[in-house]
């Protein structure tokens, strides 16, 4: 019994990593999709800039 109690703790440690990292991945993606969206609004406001 303690050791199938021991393999859910196990487990459930390990989905938690999963989960944790997968979240990580989301967040860095979306950072460089900020990060596009304002260099683009910069060349724009630059471009505008010279007209």
């Amino acid at each position: 019994m303690k050791a199938f109690a021991r393999l859910t703790a196990a487990l459930a440690v390990g989905a938690l990593i999963c989960a944790g990292m997968q979240g990580c991945n989301t967040v860095k993606g979306a950072g460089k999709d900020i990060q596009k969206g304002g260099q683009s609004i910069e060349k724009a406001a630059t471009s505008a800039e010279g007209k």
